[in-house]
């Protein structure tokens, strides 16, 4: 079965807002969400900024006694998914629950809930002292979990972890289980909590992190010649899908189609992408191919765009292989430059920014951009969002491992 599948509801938690619309304004508006690291003492620790999701209140989503019952990436996750459900106006009925799916993933699962219970069991040596709501809270299938029973969702219901490229990679499954009408609806994207000790500190120590504590707006310099690094930063983005006639048989609303998916993997280097963006241009081409796309049809590209000295010229030379000469006519923009890093969770979140710019004809922009460098010599849009015909995105997602996964959406046209 080749079944079309369109989005029909947004929800977003980021550095830049706790919703879809006021986190997409400041896209659009070019804002940072980068600033000091409020969540622990960095007293000791080169890295001392991050993105970080600010004035979000559990409480607005569950009873407070679920509060504690659940890691801080769950929040986000089960916060994301009630703004799409209630986006897409979905309600999951016993008639539909049994294709009806929650695919939630997770790059890091309860990073600090781990933490914390290691610390506490480390220090007092009673496993008294531990949770029985700690299994939960620590795996990375702990949100779908809870998103499925809170919503009444009986399809396959799993996470999906592949680095930073999960999020697209868990919306692509949900998207291939619709097409081939194993399920006709799903709940799906990805959330991270990594703005922790053990996180800053492991990632610092691979090199990756920018050090560029005097200026945090400025430090996310994805494709300028003088970037300084990755910023983490943290939150959830979550999309519900749906089977086209489905969705047209209770009159939801189209915000565009998703029409391809493409996902290869380097086998080149743990943590290092290939320098010549072999696989990643792979993915692209295999989504674009998914789609029935050529390579001519693309109009923008939210690149995966951390800022880095490998990412950035490797992906620029992917996009290249996948689209030939047409590269150089594409708008392509890193909102990594406006959210950080959020590990997993980014994949998610840009599929949505791909989902809006699609709806409102707008690229947002890659900020800071101000030093051209000649490895990466495409149109970043640069600074400003720029109002453009779009018909075609490709949201692009590359993590380590060599993971690289490529997501095509359309503007929707029944």
């Amino acid at each position: 079965m080749n079944r079309r599948v369109v989005v029909t509801g947004l929800g977003l938690v980021t550095p830049l807002g706790n919703d879809v619309p006021t986190s997409w304004k400041n896209i659009v508006d070019g804002i940072s969400g980068v600033g000091p690291i409020t969540y622990f003492d960095t007293t000791n620790y080169e890295v001392k900024i991050a993105a970080q999701v600010k004035d979000f209140d559990p409480a607005n989503y569950m009873p407070h006694k679920e509060i504690r019952r659940h890691d801080p990436y769950q929040h986000y996750l089960i916060a994301a998914s009630a703004e799409a459900v209630a986006d897409a106006g979905l309600e999951v009925t016993d008639d539909i629950a049994d294709r009806t799916s929650v695919l939630l993933g997770s790059a890091t699962g309860g990073m600090q809930s781990f933490q914390e219970y290691s610390t506490l069991i480390y220090e007092t040596n009673n496993p008294r002292k531990m949770t029985p709501f700690a299994i939960p809270m620590l795996v990375a299938n702990g949100a779908s979990d809870v998103v499925a029973i809170t919503v009444g969702a009986r399809g396959p219901s799993a996470p999906l972890v592949s680095a930073c490229a999960t999020g697209a990679d868990t919306i692509g499954y949900a998207f291939q289980l619709i097409k081939m009408g194993r399920i006709d609806r799903a709940i799906a994207g990805a959330g991270d909590y990594p703005i922790i000790n053990l996180g800053i500190a492991a990632f610092d120590r691979v090199g990756a992190c920018s050090r560029n504590n005097d200026d945090p707006a400025g430090s996310v310099r994805p494709f300028d010649k003088n970037r300084t690094g990755m910023v983490f930063g943290e939150g959830a983005g979550v999309l519900v899908l749906e089977e086209l006639e489905s969705a047209r048989a209770r009159g939801a609303n189209i915000i565009a189609e998703l029409i391809g998916y493409g996902s290869t993997t380097d086998a080149y280097h743990r943590t290092a992408p290939h320098s010549e963006g072999i696989g990643a241009s792979k993915a692209v081409i295999a989504a674009l191919e998914d789609g029935g796309l050529n390579a001519t049809d693309v109009d923008y590209v939210n690149a995966h765009g951390t800022a880095t000295s490998l990412n950035d010229p490797s992906e620029t030379r992917a996009i290249k292989r996948a689209l030939g000469e047409h590269a150089y006519e594409v708008a392509m923009s890193s909102t990594k430059s406006m959210t950080g890093h959020a590990m997993g969770a980014t994949a998610a979140m840009e599929a949505a920014f791909c989902s809006l710019a699609i709806r409102d004809q707008v690229a947002p922009p890659t900020i800071n951009y101000e030093t051209p460098d000649p490895e990466c010599d495409l149109d970043y849009v640069p600074n400003t969002a720029r109002e453009m015909q779009i018909d075609v995105a490709v949201s692009n997602a590359f993590g380590f491992g060599g993971h690289n996964a490529s997501l095509a959406f359309r503007r929707f046209v029944g």
